[in-house]
């Protein structure tokens, strides 16, 4: 037999173990599966049509609207750094994406001559520097959570970037000395006006993506009647719902089914302005794509519209298969907040108590591995906070969590090759286990 047939006949002997041994009796099994169709329906339900294909256009737009030497000048191997590895490092103050969204815009930059330093820097600070789900930290874990985790995230963004330049600084002139090579197009219109485009697609990205924390205020009745002789106030984070219950994790991290037909009043935790703006969100995203769609038809050409659509095309073939199965993976594996996946979550809850090297390890790798929609990560170390986690893991996890996940992975992987993939994810885990003990010490 050829070494061909041996591979193809170890594949088939390893299916058929699998299906042999395959344990589909159990509940664990049955959740499992179940978890995993009910984040992919989340996924598509919350974060497809207003994150990822904005995102996409925007990664489009990027690739077809921006030459290469305005990339070079700013974010390129041969770019000032300070200026480079600033602009990549703080980026997610502004962008406040999630892991998944930032991915077209990573893949954008990168391919059109960011180095990777800069590009690596940018594709850990959009998820992770969030201001958001900072605010919400600081707000929902306390102040020195939030500190440190805003802290944490620029300085991980700078570390990670300038480590990963030093590590493949070879290829990065390589890819630079091809790059000059390449002769130089005049631009089609002022940078300025490239600005203007990229900023209204921004804007309207962050608007129609405006969250709320989750928290609220409830008072629930204690029975299906006009004027129940009792209501009981509950205060905490609205994990997830369905059609007749609200699922609410309290301040004991605790989840509680809430009956839709007992809350007789709810008031969200937010300031009047915050849930002006979100309640009007659609309207200030709308007023930004009409203006989009103003200046699109006065500074571009068709032939640009046409190169802009299939860049985005472009990105979506290549991302979209790879992060819907990551997502059906990470639910098996893990699970969502309401169901359990093939790993338990006392195993996790029992594994990151205090502040032992273990504890933070584990709680950046199973951070680096589970998918956490914006925000959601808070309530879910809230619960974790209460079931006995340190607070040096749950940095660690805080740190790790929103900026990496089994779905990005893969296609990060297929951006930039498995080894430095899989260089970044190590450095995203390590320095988050550091940083997790430093801060549990200090917390000590």
């Amino acid at each position: 037999m050829r070494k061909r047939d041996w591979i193809i006949l170890a594949v088939i002997a390893g299916a058929f173990a699998a299906c042999y041994f395959m344990p589909v009796q159990g509940a664990a099994f049955d959740n499992a599966f179940g978890a995993a169709l009910r984040l992919a329906k989340s996924y598509a339900r919350q974060h497809v049509l207003l994150c990822l294909v904005p995102a996409m256009f925007i990664a489009g737009a990027i690739s077809a609207f921006i030459s290469s030497a305005s990339v070079i000048k700013y974010l390129g191997a041969g770019a000032n750094k300070f200026l480079a590895y600033g602009v990549a490092s703080v980026s997610g103050s502004v962008m406040a994406v999630c892991s998944c969204t930032v991915l077209p815009l990573f893949a954008g930059i990168y391919r059109m001559g960011a180095g990777l330093g800069p590009a690596t820097a940018f594709l850990y600070s959009g998820p992770a520097i969030n201001v958001l789900a900072i605010v919400l930290t600081a707000s929902v874990l306390g102040l020195e959570l939030g500190i440190a985790r805003a802290v944490g995230a620029v300085a991980f963004a700078l570390v990670i970037g300038a480590i990963m330049h030093v590590l493949y600084r070879k290829q990065e002139r390589s890819r630079a000395a091809v790059r000059m090579q390449m002769p130089v197009e005049a631009p089609a219109r002022p940078l300025w006006k490239n600005a203007m485009v990229l900023a209204g697609m921004v804007a309207a990205l962050v608007f129609a993506n405006w969250a709320v924390s989750g928290r609220f205020q409830f008072g629930v009745a204690c029975c299906d009647s006009p004027q129940p002789k009792r209501i009981e106030i509950k205060t905490g984070s609205v994990v997830d719902e369905d059609s007749r219950y609200l699922y609410m994790k309290d301040a004991e991290g605790q989840t509680e089914k809430l009956d839709r037909k007992l809350i007789r009043s709810e008031r969200p935790l937010e300031s009047p302005l915050y849930l002006s703006i979100h309640a009007s969100r659609f309207y200030i995203a709308a007023a930004f794509l009409a203006a989009l769609l103003v200046m699109l038809a006065a500074w571009f050409s068709r032939r640009e519209l046409a190169d802009w659509g299939g860049a985005t095309w472009s990105f979506a073939r290549q991302i979209l298969p790879l992060l819907f199965l990551g997502v059906l993976a990470a639910g098996v594996l893990f699970g969502t907040e309401n169901q359990s996946g093939l790993i338990n979550r006392k195993w996790v809850e029992a594994a990151v108590g205090g502040n032992s090297l273990w504890a933070n390890l584990f709680a950046s790798l199973a951070g680096a591995l589970m998918y956490f929609a914006t925000l959601t990560e808070v309530p879910i170390v809230q619960g974790l906070l209460r079931a006995g986690m340190g607070k040096g893991p749950a940095l660690a996890l805080l740190l790790a969590g929103p900026a990496l996940s089994l779905p990005n992975l893969l296609v990060i992987r297929s951006v930039i090759g498995t080894e430095k993939a899989l260089v970044y994810s190590a450095l995203v885990v390590v320095m988050a286990t550091v940083s997790g003990m430093v801060f549990g010490a200090m917390c000590a």
